[in-house]
């Protein structure tokens, strides 16, 4: 009997419990109410004039989130970290140097390549437009001038004329006519090949040295030994006694020249 009312026992007072908890209110395990967040543009109390400044503020949101591939591809930035990045290719040193400092190089050097023709956008643009001495339309103007030439002196007449073409445009009479959506990927593709015959160039040298030493471990018999981990160490001492980093920021600032 003992043994058959201990189960009894402890179904009792299982069966009491939930009976207990069922009975405490569902507000003290609910989780509580979340705040409610409300997002609203507004201010011109449904003017058309309140409507336009909300539309200005949106598109300047946009362009902002637009602003960093506005730099990557009007700027000399992408070639100079194509560059960079072949560098550290060809020395097959993986991630050294890291990529945030080649990143933060390259930007640097973007800010010394470019900041002639930033210096002519605020003098030309923006000074006289924060003046309001300008319109915007005539400060966009001013303000793509010198870009524009920048960018048509680093590009091929071949590149630009493939976009021309394709887009069906009139080949146009002046170099300022060319509009930036013909201009701007003409430009990055004229970057891109650019920086691959440099990036050619720079590994050449480096080839050599892996050849030789491929060549050595082989007649020695030593197929085993993988030749990058011999051939690291001369590349990396070719590299610093021609002073390598101040040669290939030198080519690169003169490229542009």
């Amino acid at each position: 009997m003992r043994a058959v009312k201990k189960p009894l026992i402890g179904l009792i007072v299982i069966l009491l419990m939930t009976l207990i908890l069922a009975g405490i209110p569902g507000e003290v395990n609910a989780q509580p109410p979340l705040p409610e967040m409300e997002l609203h543009l507004g201010g011109g109390e449904g003017t058309p004039e309140g409507m336009v400044g909300t539309l200005k503020l949106l598109i300047f949101l946009a362009a902002l989130s637009l602003a960093p591939a506005f730099v990557v591809l009007m700027t000399s930035f992408t070639r100079i970290v194509i560059v960079l990045s072949f560098v550290r290719s060809a020395l097959a040193t993986h991630q050294i140097p890291p990529s945030q400092v080649l990143i933060g190089l390259a930007l640097f050097m973007t800010v010394f390549v470019m900041y002639p023709v930033w210096e002519q956008v605020n003098e030309g643009a923006i000074q006289p437009y924060l003046a309001e001495e300008i319109t915007w339309e005539e400060a966009w103007e001013e303000a793509k001038a010198p870009m524009a030439d920048f960018m048509l002196y680093q590009t091929r007449e071949k590149d630009l004329a493939l976009f021309v073409n394709i887009s069906g445009m009139e080949p146009p009479q002046d170099r300022h006519a060319v509009p930036m959506h013909v201009l701007v990927p003409s430009f990055v593709i004229s970057e891109l090949k650019t920086a691959f015959q440099m990036g050619f160039i720079l590994f050449i040298p480096f080839l050599v040295i892996d050849m030789v030493v491929a060549s050595t471990l082989m007649s020695m018999g030593m197929f085993m030994l993988p030749p990058v981990i011999i051939s690291l160490p001369f590349k990396i001492l070719l590299f610093v006694l021609v002073d390598g980093w101040h040669l290939v920021v030198k080519s690169l600032l003169e490229s542009f020249g």
